[in-house]
């Protein structure tokens, strides 16, 4: 069954003669479940695409459906609502709130949802970080952390409202080829019990051979 759609998928920066179109009529589903790597040279358009199914742009033009919501026709409030409840996110730079424990920053998009921490969030939070390996690290502020585990705290962190998609870009490129290992078997395993969607923007073949499919991206279309 498939998660989300897009279809003719078109994003062009500028306007006239300086006009830059980094999506060409792309076309892309992804099925429940899958985890997915995004694979092409930089500049191909993966990171536009990668924004874009995480409703924080919109296209130029085409279809973008999730869930069966049209997301290109849906109102920003509408558009911020549907990303807290179904979309997660990892990025290259952990970008952790640096005053807060590894435990605050899990649950901050929680409590950004709730207008207020919670015990069953803490409850939850504390959960994924144990699944994450740092269960004697709840309480470290994030400053005290290494990138590795920096990084699995981001995870967690994108996990916490048990999002059905979690886009993660360049998830392990700050990382040493161990840290990065370690991460990626977590993300298989969240992928394997749970059923969370994928889609894994890499430069890396190894990451890329740890997903169940590979995507490849250029001069802004699908073309594998």
């Amino acid at each position: 069954m498939s998660l989300l759609t897009v279809t003719d998928l078109v994003k062009t920066f500028g306007e006239g003669d300086t006009a830059t179109r980094v999506l060409r009529g792309l076309n892309l589903t992804l099925e429940k479940g899958q985890m997915a790597a995004l694979l092409g040279p930089s500049g191909s358009g993966k990171s536009t695409l990668l924004t874009i199914l995480g409703t924080l742009m919109q296209p130029t033009s085409g279809a973008h459906v999730m869930l069966g919501v049209d997301l290109t026709t849906a109102t920003d409030a509408e558009q911020t609502a549907f990303r807290n409840r179904h979309i997660g996110f990892v990025f290259q730079f952990h970008n952790l709130l640096p005053d807060f424990t590894a435990l605050e920053n899990v649950i901050f998009p929680t409590a950004i949802r709730e207008g207020r921490e919670t015990a069953a969030a803490r409850r939850r939070g504390a959960d994924l970080l144990t699944r994450m390996g740092l269960a004697e690290r709840i309480d470290y502020p994030s400053t005290n952390l290494s990138g590795g585990q920096k990084q699995r705290v981001a995870v967690a962190r994108a996990l916490m409202n048990a999002p059905e998609l979690v886009l993660a870009d360049e998830p392990t490129g700050n990382l040493d080829r161990a840290s990065a290992l370690q991460v990626m078997e977590l993300i298989g395993q969240i992928n394997r019990d749970e059923g969370t969607t994928f889609l894994i923007s890499t430069h890396d073949e190894k990451i890329a051979a740890t997903c169940t499919r590979q995507i490849i991206v250029g001069d802004g279309q699908v073309t594998g």
